[in-house]
């Protein structure tokens, strides 16, 4: 179960944030932050305190906290992001997360070590961490020494297809994975069941489980419906300016 979220307000500058995807066109700033508020109630609706830190100017992505820590029942791991643009965020992550995690309870990621949180699923006490652009197997070696001490496993899973290991699984804790595209195979996932995301809904793999509920993207019935089915209280929330930037609803926030 989780107590606390920490969610970061999008900066205007988010409209320049980085993108594989520049035909859906830059976000709209105003529905963007519109989104966020909503995303806040969202949450609180599952029994969380949110911290709601400032927008941060320097950096357009700063919105996706979840990249800049990896914050887990044992401690916290401040991580260095793999793309350039975004190494500045951690140390505005950091204060907030020295509010919850004592000195000796907070790890770093360090160079030449790689890591972002959207490659970090937590599965009870197995990680599952994606090798992707973002994360390298330095920083999956960092992790696991961190980790493994406090009992936990740590796995690398090589990614092909997506960004971040979560843009394409999600574990929604009970044994049960929503899983899209490269991960309805992969060997590191035998033994949960899984719930397919249709390929025609693919930004929808990106749900999130908050204390029973899960949060599903608005605009995805067949994710919604399916998630629903497998016994899940569902709540929807609209992320369509944040899909325009590479980021899903587990991006825009740290939970634990």
């Amino acid at each position: 179960m989780f107590s606390h979220v920490i969610v970061k307000t999008p900066c205007t500058a988010m409209v320049h944030g980085i993108t594989g995807h520049p035909e859906l066109g830059a976000p709209d700033y105003e529905k963007a932050l519109e989104q966020h508020r909503a995303y806040i109630e969202t949450l609180r609706q599952c029994g969380v305190d949110v911290t709601v830190l400032p927008a941060d100017e320097a950096y357009p992505d700063s919105c996706f906290v979840e990249d800049a820590a990896v914050l887990t029942k044992y401690c916290a791991v401040i991580t260095n992001p793999g793309a350039p643009s975004r190494k500045g965020e951690t140390a505005a992550i950091e204060p907030a997360v020295a509010e919850f995690y004592p000195p000796d309870k907070i790890f770093h990621i360090k160079a030449p070590g790689t890591l972002e949180g959207g490659d970090v699923m937590m599965c009870g006490d197995t990680f599952y961490v994606g090798l992707s652009g973002r994360t390298n197997p330095e920083g999956v070696k960092q992790l696991a020494n961190i980790l493994e001490p406090f009992g936990c496993k740590v796995v690398g899973v090589p990614l092909t297809e997506v960004l971040h290991l979560k843009t394409g699984v999600v574990y929604l804790e009970n044994g049960v994975m929503l899983t899209a595209g490269e991960f309805c195979t992969k060997s590191a996932f035998e033994g949960y069941t899984k719930i397919t995301v249709p390929k025609d809904e693919p930004y929808a793999a990106n749900c999130i489980w908050v204390n029973g509920k899960v949060i599903v993207p608005e605009g995805y019935p067949k994710v919604l419906k399916a998630v629903q089915a497998a016994g899940y209280q569902t709540l929807t929330c609209d992320t369509s300016e944040y899909k325009k930037i590479d980021g899903g609803l587990s991006c825009l926030s740290l939970r634990f």
